[in-house]
């Protein structure tokens, strides 16, 4: 891939080379054009130079030939000798070749050459100039001429003359050089110019790359069109920008200036490289300037304008050490900006209003933050005054009495004013009368010419003027069509007066309070109207009953009452049963459904089914009620109210014996209970889980525990150890510490200590707390009997019970109760099954028990007057006080109660009544 890369840059170079639209190609071709315009002016210079010396060099050796030659001895003689060819061709060639040029001529006066190196010109007329030389001088010349056999070249010669010993010229002597000869020299010199030449334009091509690739970097990748396009269009762009920019030098010199600087400070056609202090701009825009510190939207005066400037560096943008200036003249746009900003801030506090006015459902409070949201910042003291009815969350009536809610504001402003709690009446005249009857704000920007405020309370508002308030808004509280209140926002000190746009702007502030005010007045009513019916629908006291000492404690929900319920329901037999429950929901909807679940509860419990039996009928009856929601919900109800539908319930239910010490118990997906020890330890029952009542179709599961006398039964819903800051475990965990190592106290005492440690600041749900520490009825006030299943058995077990009871100290009751446990014993032995007991209880009642193990319940029924039967159980309805049965797994009880008050029965209705009423079963015209 990098090898790639790197062929593709390298062919990407060279076309940008190549490419003769580059800058770099344009360079390159211009210095390639050069390098052959060196070389081919080093060819010409060295060629006229060669040939130039060459001539020279020539000259010089021709003529010292030539007079060499001329000089040499002899010369003379054999021009006079009969036959100087002969002597002298020899001599001439030796001579030519030892000075290496190319002829050496001997010619007499008349210019017959007597030698040459072709012999066959010999004797032929010399060609050249020799007039000179016959006047005694030296010539030298270029001429055509034969060199050597056949050859005819352009030669430099040089003729001199051979003198006699007086003088006289006898010959000429001529020697020569070949031009051709000459020029070799260049031949020589042209590789090293070419060479070089070549090393030029390769130090071109690469210095041309090397250029081109820097200004590729510089340039990034533009060309010089794109370059020139990019200037035009940034100088048009810098030139046409309403927006001054300067660029500054680290010591603040102006490198550059737009037209719109120039022109928003007023700079000279010389600014650009001179200081800024020597500009005479104002000195915030000097100082701003030449610190070099970055500036960001900072407004300042300068020749009658607002302008903002922008400072920023430009060096760590890949400029130089710089900084560039922005200006833009902020003049026209001061005064929309500050409207805007007026906007801007009364949006934003309209948006805090929904945020802070109503955080929590209550009136006062509510109002108090409408207070708390406009002081200071749009009235400086807000007083807000409610209906009456409002306040205590009812329905606004046609009084137009007003309780000061809330006030907020200066203490001084504020003792002239109504206090919180007043009751107000206002006149008709008065401001805040006459925006509760137009349901709009009223203005009053000058309090000292409102007339109509001023005769309210003559004392009150003059003392309000001289503590300074001058101005006042009040605007309705109005919700959904109706008035709550008032709102009044004053104004006090050098704060100006209100005016129309303030006007609506305390209208619209008021109306989202008045909302959140009309949603707490809602929720006052229905919690006040949940709470009622709650209360109404718990119990009230300690039913009577001497097997279990019991405390509790109910805490609503801050959000609305729920369904949490507790009860403790005497038994027969001197037990007790403990429920706690809780209905799914809050509200109204939730109590009265909790209402229906305790009060079936409470019938369930007089059959005195077993637990797991009342808690399959609860769960009937809550899957019952669910149903019947539903069918609502998708039809019209009658009330024209929405239906709430209920979706389940949770209950324990526990039943403890105080004879036996057991206690049995089941829930219905409710939390299990604590169990403190007498010894002050804490242990949590492994109650089986069974479903919520509401899903139907599912058993439930019961265990059965013994409870030391003294142990306490901590029972509770859900709240107490949950909420959105505590998971359950966490709240077991706490729950059990508070429980733990404090033996001896009291349910009371238990109830505060965890009420104390658990409750949260906030319960968001509700919390039912029910402690009951257990007793045991003593053995010696409990008597037994097993009685065989024959009618003669009656009359001993009789006789006993009565010697019982005369033991107890209860003779009076003896008739009675022998007449019930005679009745009773009879019709076990008649009807029921062995085996056959009689158990008498006594504490704050006597309670006669006949247990068989038959599960035929006897009825009560009014015997006919030929029935032989069937007035036995009203006889015994007539003595006791209570009576009824109760199934065992092993058969069945029917146990009667006679209260015991100071050793006596008290029995219902008079002697009389009771005659009456037995003749009455006897009643017969013949009898």
């Amino acid at each position: 891939m990098n090898v790639r890369i790197s062929t593709k840059r390298i062919a990407t170079e060279r076309f940008a080379l190549l490419n003769v639209r580059s800058a770099a190609g344009q360079v390159f071709v211009l210095q390639v054009v050069i390098v052959v315009l060196l070389v081919a002016a080093a060819v010409t210079a060295l060629v006229i130079q060669a040939r130039r010396d060459s001539t020279l060099d020539a000259e010089h050796q021709s003529l010292t030939a030539a007079e060499v030659f001329a000089h040499a001895p002899g010369i003379v003689e054999a021009l006079e000798s009969p036959d100087p060819t002969a002597v002298l061709q020899p001599r001439a060639e030796a001579a030519r070749q030892s000075t290496d040029v190319d002829f050496i001529v001997v010619m007499d006066t008349d210019g017959i050459r007597i030698t040459h190196p072709d012999p066959a010109r010999i004797g032929q007329k010399f060609i050249g100039t020799i007039e000179p030389s016959l006047a005694g001088r030296t010539t030298i010349e270029t001429a055509e001429g034969p060199v050597r056999r056949g050859v005819e070249t352009e030669v430099v010669q040089a003729v001199v003359p051979v003198t006699d010993t007086e003088g006289s010229i006898v010959g000429l002597v001529s020697a020569g050089l070949t031009v051709q000869s000459v020029a070799g020299l260049v031949e020589q010199q042209l590789p090293i110019i070419l060479g070089t030449g070549a090393g030029a334009l390769a130090l071109a091509t690469a210095g041309t790359a090397l250029v081109s690739r820097r200004l590729r970097r510089q340039t990034h990748g533009l060309g010089p069109v794109e370059m020139t396009r990019m200037y035009e269009h940034h100088n048009a762009v810098l030139h046409a920008v309403r927006e001054g920019v300067l660029i500054t030098t680290a010591d603040g010199r102006i490198l550059l200036a737009n037209d719109e600087a120039r022109r928003l400070l007023d700079l000279p056609v010389d600014a650009e490289r001179r200081h800024v202090a020597d500009l005479e701009l104002d000195a915030t825009i000097t100082r701003l300037v030449t610190s070099g510190e970055p500036v960001t939207d900072e407004v300042h005066p300068a020749g009658g304008r607002l302008l903002m400037v922008n400072i920023r560096p430009t060096a760590p943008y890949g400029g130089s050490t710089a900084s560039v200036v922005t200006l833009r003249d902020t003049t026209e746009l001061a005064a929309v900006t500050g409207r805007a900003e007026v906007a801007r801030e009364r949006l934003a506090r309209l948006y805090e209003a929904g945020v802070r006015v109503g955080t929590t459902l209550d009136v006062v409070r509510t109002a108090e933050e409408l207070a708390e949201l406009a002081v200071p910042r749009f009235a400086d003291i807000v007083t807000v005054e409610l209906l009456e009815p409002v306040a205590r969350g009812g329905e606004p009536t046609g009084t137009t009495a007003m309780r000061r809610t809330a006030v907020r504001g200066g203490q001084r402003e504020r003792e002239a004013m109504y206090p919180v709690g007043e009751l107000i009446t206002f006149l008709p005249t008065t401001p805040q009368m006459r925006a509760l009857e137009s349901g709009r704000a009223v203005l009053e920007p000058d309090l000292r010419e409102a007339r109509g405020w001023q005769q309210q309370a003559p004392d009150r508002t003059r003392r309000a003027l001289e503590s300074g308030v001058h101005s006042l808004v009040t605007a309705p509280l109005k919700a959904r069509g109706v008035v709550l209140g008032l709102a009044d926002f004053w104004r006090s000190g050098d704060t100006p007066a209100f005016d129309e746009e303030d006007l609506s702007f305390a209208e619209e502030l008021a109306a989202r309070a008045a909302v959140a005010i009309d949603n707490a007045r809602r929720f006052t009513r229905e919690h006040t109207m949940a709470v009622t019916l709650q209360r109404s629908l718990l119990p009230r006291g300690m039913p009577e009953q001497d097997a279990l000492e019991a405390a509790w404690r109910y805490r609503p929900a801050e959000a609305g009452v729920g369904g949490d319920w507790f009860d403790v329901i005497p038994l027969p037999g001197a037990r007790v049963a403990l429920v706690v429950g809780d209905v799914v929901g809050h509200g109204l909807h939730a109590a009265a459904t909790m209402g229906r679940l305790r009060t079936a509860v409470h019938n369930f419990s007089a059959l005195d089914l077993p637990v797991d039996e009342l808690l399959g009928h609860l769960d009937d009856l809550v899957t019952r009620i669910d149903s019947e929601e539903s069918e609502s919900a998708d039809g019209d109800r009658p009330d024209g109210h929405e239906s709430a539908e209920v979706t389940g319930a949770t209950c324990l239910y526990a039943i403890y014996d105080p004879v036996t010490g057991r206690c049995t118990m089941a829930r219905a997906g409710h939390p299990g209970p604590a169990v403190v020890c007498p010894d002050g330890s804490v242990i949590h029952p492994d109650v089986p889980a069974s479903p919520p009542l509401g899903l139907g179709g599912h058993p439930f599961e019961t265990a059965e525990l013994h409870l030391p006398e003294g142990s306490q039964l901590v029972l509770y819903t859900d709240g107490l150890i949950e909420n959105r800051d505590r998971d359950i475990g966490t709240g077991l965990e706490q729950l059990h510490d508070v429980l733990a190592g404090e033996p001896g106290r009291t349910p009371e005492e238990t109830c505060v200590a965890v009420i104390d440690a658990m409750l949260p600041e906030h319960p968001s749900d509700d919390i039912a707390l029910l402690v009951a520490r257990t007793r045991l009825l003593a053995p010696s006030k409990v008597a037994e009997w097993e009685v065989p299943a024959d009618p003669a058995a009656v009359a001993p077990v009789r006789a006993e019970c009565g010697a019982q009871l005369r033991t107890w100290g209860y003779e009076e009751v003896g008739f009675a109760a022998e007449l019930i446990l005679s009745e009773l014993i009879t019709n076990a032995i008649r009807y029921g099954a062995p085996p056959i007991k009689v158990r008498l209880l006594h504490n704050r009642s006597l309670i006669c028990e006949v247990s068989d193990g038959s599960i035929t319940s006897p009825h009560l029924r009014r015997a006919e007057t030929m029935d032989e039967g069937g007035r036995g159980l009203f006889l015994v309805a007539q003595f006791a006080q209570r009576w009824g049965t109760r199934y065992t797994p092993g058969g069945k009880i029917i146990w009667t109660e006679q209260r015991l008050q100071d050793g006596a029965d008290v029995t219902p209705g008079d002697s009389d009544t009771l005659s009456d009423a037995i003749l009455a079963q006897f009643d017969d015209d013949t009898f």
